[in-house]
């Protein structure tokens, strides 16, 4: 017997149909003699409605209502799912974010879990019971309803399954498993296996969207193993769908439970074009200058990437001053606050020009491989220069390689690196 949480996405929870699919499959683990808690999110669409509605009735909105409204969601789906479990003879009940609770801080419409209070919870399970709970959303104090940030689900249902020390975290989405690469830009991407923590938190946060980045980071801190699915292996023949354990998902774990016969020097490409370039010319060279560049960016919250300072040159005004141009990239949807934000503080920093570009991509090679490989970074950059895909900047991590292009190179990039690592499936 194991105890497993399960979490279904929107696309699983669009409709009665497929809700009943969804208890369809929950039934399965329950007759197999484990104990089940499931996360689900909003019917797909749902909390983009809601969103609307907050938007319609004030631009000022208080995100404290905010919560309140976007959370309802959840709280449909969790209802409607336990309706459909009972429906087919499974015991079950929904626990919303208040009653388990879910204590949270009060940074409302981004909270982040604290603790999760489990002795009900888990007493209902050793029972017998499916606990049914709406992903995204938590309590603060004073009871005020929060919710975790878009994506939040996935980091909703690695908290429960952290705090009931779950065997395992079953995260059923629209795709079925995590791929060397974007299976639409390259046929021939391979599914994985098995992924370290560290791997997929870097594919999370340079473009892959399988996995919310705050989830996998909180994996990887409490050592949940966490299994990526497809809700729709099997097709609509619901009893002919395979187990869990049998589908061929992809397991994320810690690095000691890879074996080095599976382990591979780079283990996927990401991109992500939501990108923006900044460049700021003429930028005083003299200690404390760069830090009144980033200083009013951390200010707004503005989480800045890929940073590149060029040697210094003398200023336009001659002497004997010198100056330096300045190139960061920051998220695309962040900058026009980025914009505003340095141009308040052009005086302080002194800098010339303001300029910008979100024609951008950033391409990212990731493997753990890399720690202990020379040359990883030598054989991107040469693989680009002979497809004549220019570099506009570089970042680096222990097993990361990221470099901005133009947003047009993205896919031929995306290929010929593919390719150039050795990932590309072998032909049938």
């Amino acid at each position: 017997m194991a105890r497993i949480v399960m979490k279904f996405g929107g696309t699983s929870m669009a409709g009665i149909e497929r809700i009943r699919t969804v208890a369809a499959r929950v039934k399965r683990e329950v007759d197999a003699g484990n104990e089940v808690a499931v996360v689900v999110s909003a019917m797909a669409g749902e909390t983009d409605r809601l969103v609307g509605f907050c938007r319609e009735a004030s631009a000022l909105y208080d995100p404290r209502e905010y919560d309140v409204v976007v959370s309802a969601g959840e709280q449909i789906t969790s209802g409607l799912l336990a309706i459909a479990l009972q429906a087919i003879g499974v015991p079950a009940r929904s626990w919303l974010g208040w009653q388990l609770p879910v204590h949270t801080d009060e940074a409302f419409a981004k909270a982040r879990i604290g603790t999760i209070e489990t002795d009900a919870l888990l007493a209902g399970l050793m029972s017998g019971e499916v606990a049914v709970i709406p992903g995204f959303q938590g309590v603060a104090e004073g009871n005020r309803i929060t919710t975790l940030g878009r994506g939040g689900s996935d980091t909703s249902a690695v908290a429960v399954a952290a705090a009931v020390k779950a065997d395992r975290c079953d995260i059923y989405t629209d795709v079925d498993g995590v791929y060397t690469t974007d299976p639409r830009i390259v046929p021939r991407a391979r599914k994985l296996k098995k992924v370290t923590y560290e791997e997929m938190l870097e594919l999370a946060s340079v473009g892959a969207k399988v996995l919310q980045t705050r989830s996998v980071g909180l994996a990887m801190k409490e050592q949940v193993r966490v299994q990526v699915l497809s809700s729709f292996t099997g097709g609509a023949d619901v009893e002919g769908a395979p187990m869990a354990d049998t589908l061929p998902g992809t397991m994320i774990v810690g690095e000691e439970e890879i074996d080095e016969v599976e382990r591979q020097l780079i283990t996927g490409i990401a991109h992500d074009k939501n990108e923006a370039k900044i460049t700021l010319t003429a930028v005083p060279d003299k200690p404390g200058a760069v830090a009144a560049i980033f200083e009013p960016l951390a200010a707004a919250n503005i989480n800045v990437d890929m940073i590149i300072q060029n040697i210094a040159h003398q200023s336009n005004g001659g002497g004997s001053a010198s100056a330096t141009d300045v190139t960061f990239t920051v998220p695309a949807a962040d900058l026009p606050r980025s914009l505003e934000a340095l141009n308040q503080a052009r005086e302080a920093i002194g800098f010339g020009d303001l300029i910008h570009d979100t024609r951008v991509a950033k391409i990212s090679v990731v493997g753990v491989g890399m720690r202990s490989h020379a040359g990883v970074a030598s054989q991107m950059f040469t693989t680009l220069g002979q497809r004549g895909i220019n570099i506009l900047a570089i970042s680096t991590s222990e097993i990361k390689v990221s470099v901005l292009i133009h947003e047009d190179e993205t896919e031929l990039a995306v290929r010929v690196l593919h390719t150039a690592y050795g990932l590309d499936a072998e032909v049938a």
